[in-house]
């Protein structure tokens, strides 16, 4: 399984950096596949409210084949009610490919990947029922298939199938059950999504509004460009010459036609499943699976700020038990996704994975620090995702930087580059994954805030800011980032000479002070 996500991600990475190119990192609807379904989610409610007003149960074809006769209220929005649902499926599968690559459907994250399979399910069977209701060849097609899986089971007593043999005319109340499938399954789909983004802090659940407005100005466009017409109306006793079936929707109607209803039902069950036991099949073990936080009480002074940036609401804040009128950081083990933007966001650096608290960041640059010619002397030091940046490092370091991997870019203490540029270092460029990209949902912004903007545990203003860029760089943009180290290095050039190295910080000092005002809440 290792060695399928190795190779999604990198099909991944390579089209990521194509979307980055012709539209910017910002409005790259790769990296927006889950709120462009949110957002088709509400053009679809919307324009199939309006459908609905005119959609007759007693009959189906005839009510759709009148609306879609109609070029200004009826034909357009039926299609753009058609095209939404497609564009939907495709965001979908991007959006679990992205989940899938970056291994990002296990853990405490779980849940979010067992309720997007079920959400995924839902999204299918609505299109079925969708298409069903229509009731032309195609839809008859589905409705037959079904019922023929449906035979296989050994409880029922009755054949399904024999509804639509042409006995008798499809009784009005089996488009009624259709219709109410319909407009419920939406409905019961929000608290499954509910429950996809309730581990989530800040959940972002619509698309940049550039972005947004153009997906349904394309959508719209196609609709009137490409006005759908209607199939044949569904006769048990005719066999059309052609069946046109959406192929989003319906890809698997070829291969489970070829076989018996049970083994279809099989096969659709297996697929559903396999769906569900992912984060099984991906999970780290043992020694490669990363710790959850821990917090060093003795540390913590209660102010709150690494509870405020968890991106997974993994902390929260209780009384101390040796003084309940004071506060102490606490990290529920269940939510922790070992992130380590908490172990950043701690001006003691009393919190964050075991190996990567600040304190750990800072030891683990003494060695380099502490060699007798100074082991930076002037280099630009390059740090680096190890997700992104560091599946390049090698093409980084034969530019004549310094490559120092990190976990997220949201882990990266700013006592770190601090540190380096107090070192010897010319100029410290951070590499992060595009801001709408980050593995940790909120790494590369809350970077931003504390080395530009105060946000604790905040640069020091000591810092000389021209030293310090960040740029971002998922793992196909290695030209891209050893453009922006280029342009670093021109830069720094401009620059009066670097500052004199200066490892002379005791180990125990963090460069990075906390508030003197502050102390236990």
């Amino acid at each position: 399984m290792r060695v399928v996500t190795r190779l999604a991600f990198r099909g991944l990475a390579t089209i990521d950096a194509l979307a980055n190119r012709l539209y910017g990192w910002r409005f790259n609807p790769l990296y927006q596949s889950g709120t462009i379904v949110v957002f088709l989610y509400i053009v679809l409610v919307v324009t199939g409210v309006w459908l609905t007003l005119f959609y007759r149960v007693g009959s189906p074809w005839t009510s759709v084949n009148g609306l879609t006769a109609n070029v200004w209220y009826g034909n357009w929005v039926r299609g753009l009610h058609r095209y939404a649902s497609d564009a939907a499926v495709v965001a979908t599968v991007l959006h679990a490919w992205r989940m899938f690559a970056e291994r990002r459907s296990w853990g405490p994250r779980t849940l979010a990947w067992v309720s997007g399979v079920l959400l995924v399910a839902l999204v299918m069977i609505c299109g079925w029922t969708g298409y069903v209701m229509v009731w032309d060849a195609f839809g008859e097609a589905l409705a037959r298939e079904f019922a023929r899986m449906l035979d296989s089971l050994p409880f029922l007593s009755e054949p399904i199938s024999r509804a639509f043999t042409g006995e008798q005319p499809v009784a009005s109340s089996f488009f009624f059950v259709v219709l109410f499938a319909h407009i419920g399954i939406p409905l019961g789909a929000i608290v499954l999504f509910w429950l996809h983004v309730r581990r989530l802090a800040r959940p972002a659940y619509l698309p940049p509004r550039p972005l947004m407005w153009a997906v349904a100005g394309a959508l719209t466009a196609l609709a009137v460009a490409r006005p759908l017409g209607m199939g044949p109306q569904a006769d048990p006793f005719v066999i059309p010459d052609a069946v046109v079936m959406d192929v989003f929707f319906a890809f698997w109607l070829p291969v489970t036609g070829l076989v018996g209803g049970g083994t279809a039902l099989a096969i659709l069950a297996g697929a559903f499943v396999a769906g569900l036991v992912v984060p099984m099949l991906t999970a780290a073990r043992g020694a490669a699976r990363p710790p959850a936080s821990t917090v060093n009480e003795d540390l913590c002074v209660g102010c709150v700020q690494c509870s405020l940036d968890c991106p997974y609401h993994a902390i929260e804040m209780v009384p101390r038990a040796a003084d309940p009128s004071s506060l102490v950081a606490r990290v529920d083990p269940s939510l922790c996704v070992s992130c380590g933007i908490c172990a950043a966001s701690c001006a003691p650096m009393g919190i964050g994975p075991s190996g990567r608290t600040g304190r750990d960041q800072m030891a683990a640059l003494r060695p380099l620090l502490a060699e007798p010619q100074g082991a930076l002397n002037g280099a630009v030091v390059v740090i680096g995702c190890e997700h992104g940046a560091g599946t390049f490092a090698t093409a980084l370091a034969a530019e004549g930087a310094r490559f120092h991997p990190v976990r997220c870019a949201g882990n990266l203490h700013t006592s770190v580059i601090e540190l380096m540029l107090r070192g010897g270092a010319s100029g410290v460029l951070v590499l992060a994954c595009p801001p709408r990209d980050c593995w940790n949902r909120e790494g590369p912004r809350w970077l931003v805030e504390r080395a530009y903007h105060g946000r604790e545990a905040e640069l020091q203003a000591r810092v000389d800011r021209r030293r310090l860029r960040i740029a971002y760089a998922n793992a196909g943009e290695r030209r891209a980032a050893v453009a922006a180290l280029r342009l670093f290095q021109q830069d720094l050039d401009t620059l009066e000479p670097p500052i004199t190295p200066d490892s002379r910080i005791s180990e125990s000092e963090p460069v990075c002070e906390p508030d003197s005002t502050e102390g236990p809440v």
